[in-house]
């Protein structure tokens, strides 16, 4: 009798678990890459607390939307609610839609997962006819100024979203930036879209430009400009019309991509190329100017180098300040007053000397010249400074110096501070020994013996205190290596809360630094270039991934959103990677 109670008791139970049902349907189990996918999830119960699926390798372009319906049929009431999305493919390949949950009076039901097929796409996609304008009347499309630059020379890329006058956009959202591999690039702020008319294919069309960004190719051949892809909610008129007879449209989102646009890069011209060449690309004015032409000795005035223009400001060394021997120069300051158009970087870019005369007198800083490659005349053109005269004053006098005419063309006068021992007195006494005297006492030896055992002593406390100093050489160099790091990185820190201000300075930082600890040109900051440098130095190749992971996090940064903690992350890993740069390089 227990057992019969017991098996009515769980047929029950199975019973009254089996009367809810919860599904997933697709629309399709096969389809192709510019087709559309539904996919309801239906409980047939008042369930709650649902739970979707990831939906991974579909983009979501409608839902969710939540409906239930209830019936009475010859007294018995049915119930369904139902869970609605939209998708579309963003890849082709098997894509599995996992399992849904849902809660319905305390019990946790699963639906089982969905394989969808996703071909290439299909001549006639099932769409509706709103879908189909909506393809058909937009088109993105990538425009480059100039498709056969010079190496560093500035182009620029526009990306215009064409309308045909049937068709109104909501609004639209990246869907993937494009990586300007091999190239040095910046975005142009574009602060109001404005809508323009225009043409395409020959018919009247309406186009906005959504994205300009400046390009300078680093190597030349064949570089690739990827496309932008961007997801639009269009408004396309429908054949259905409201009460009042005013046309209804519909609202359909559809994924864009410009075409990869290719651009050949042609290398800078060897024959007439200066030894004096850093690399600068464009047309410039160069100067060098001195806030004082006369002073006193060890006082200090401050000696200028101006690039102004336009062109690659950002990406080259000025040339070198010459002084008279008898003058302390200091690094310099360097300033950058740049801004960035469609027509490229223009402005100015300057270094400023600090110089402290030792010795009264007059002198000339000799003129400076600079080279750059005009890609409009197609030629390198050296532009050079003026003489600068300077009078110290007061004393301390100078020593006796000659002034040493030079043997270049503008036969310029060198300062050059003579030496007070050029010769020696002559000896007026003699110290004669006869020929083949052997003693002893007080000889040289004699000596050598006496005072060898007092001599040890103090050799023997230097040898301890070497000892003692070579077990504190790590620490040193570590002291040296992360002066060098602040040095380098100050502009970037102060920069910490701006993105894209922080990640400029901390790029320009890092290129400083190579320019200047593997003494080579902008010409060669490539990271393959960057990679055998630094590996012929001894540099170990973690800490050479970890230079170019940095540089690599620069250029995808500076346009992405990213928060202080990033910044101060990344200004920890730049200033760790040059210490231990600077103590392996051999």
């Amino acid at each position: 009798m227990r057992k019969l109670i017991f098996l009515l008791v769980f047929l029950c139970g199975l019973s009254s678990l089996a009367q809810v049902s919860f599904t997933a349907e697709a629309s399709r189990s096969k389809l192709g890459i510019n087709e559309r996918l539904k996919v309801q999830f239906k409980v047939d119960a008042n369930g709650d607390n649902f739970r979707p699926p990831s939906f991974n390798g579909l983009s979501l372009i409608g839902g969710p939307s939540q409906s239930f319906s209830e019936q009475y049929i010859n007294g018995k009431s049915s119930f369904q609610k139902s869970y609605t999305y939209f998708f579309q493919p963003e890849k082709r390949g098997k894509i599995t839609i996992g399992q849904a949950e849902i809660t319905v009076e305390g019990q946790v039901y699963k639906t089982s997962p969905i394989e969808i097929e996703v071909t290439a796409a299909v001549d006639q996609p099932n769409q509706s006819r709103a879908v189909a304008e909506a393809g058909s009347g937009i088109h993105l499309v990538a425009e480059v100024s100039k498709s056969n630059p010079y190496v560093n020379e500035g182009i620029y890329v526009v990306y215009k979203l064409f309308l045909s006058p049937t068709v109104n956009i909501r609004n639209w959202r990246p869907l993937d930036d494009p990586k300007f591999e091999g190239f040095w690039s910046q975005n142009i702020d574009i602060e109001r879209l404005e809508l323009k008319e225009g043409e395409f294919g020959g018919q009247p069309y309406r186009y906005v430009e959504l994205r300009k960004t400046v390009l300078y190719p680093q190597k030349t051949g064949e570089l690739k400009i990827e496309p932008l892809s961007i997801s639009v909610s269009v408004e396309v008129p429908t054949d259905k019309r409201d009460f009042f007879g005013r046309r209804l449209y519909d609202i359909v989102e559809k994924n864009y991509s410009a075409k990869t646009r290719t651009i050949d890069v042609k290398p800078l011209p060897i024959a007439g190329k200066p030894d004096d060449f850093s690399g600068a690309v464009g047309e410039f004015e160069f100067k060098v100017k001195t806030n004082k032409n006369e002073l006193d000795a060890q006082t200090s005035l401050e000696l200028t180098t101006e690039v102004k223009g336009r062109g690659n400001l950002k990406l080259f060394n000025l040339p070198k300040i010459q002084t008279p021997s008898s003058f302390e120069v200091y690094e310099p300051e360097r300033k950058e007053n740049v801004r960035t158009s469609s027509l490229g970087m223009r402005g100015s870019l300057s270094e400023t000397y600090t110089v402290i005369p030792e010795f009264k007198g007059d002198y000339v800083v000799q003129p400076n010249t600079f080279t750059y490659f005009n890609p409009r005349t197609e030629t390198y053109e050296t532009l050079k400074s003026e003489p600068i005269a300077i009078k110290v004053n007061s004393d301390p006098e100078r020593p006796a110096e000659s002034q040493v005419a030079s043997s270049d063309r503008d036969d310029a006068n060198r300062n050059v501070i003579s030496s007070k021992n050029n010769f020696n007195y002559i000896k007026l006494n003699t110290d004669l020994k006869p020929k083949d005297q052997s003693r002893f006492f007080q000889s040289p030896v004699y000596w050598t013996l006496f005072f060898l055992p007092f001599l040890s002593i103090p050799f023997m406390l230097i040898f301890g205190k070497v000892k003692s100093r070579e077990t504190d050489q790590t620490q040193i160099q570590l002291k040296r290596a992360n002066k060098l790091a602040k040095r380098y990185l100050s502009e970037a820190k102060k920069n910490i809360g701006d993105s894209k201000m922080f990640y400029e300075s901390l790029e320009r930082a890092l290129h400083n630094y190579m320019k200047a600890r593997l003494k080579i040109q902008t010409l060669d900051m490539q990271k393959d270039k960057i990679r055998e440098l630094l590996m012929s130095k001894g540099v170990s190749s973690e800490t050479i991934s970890e230079f170019l992971e940095i540089l690599k996090s620069c250029e995808f940064a500076r346009y992405t959103p990213t928060v202080t903690a990033d910044m101060q992350k990344d200004y920890q890993r730049a200033a760790k990677v040059i210490s231990e740069i600077d103590k392996e390089v051999k």
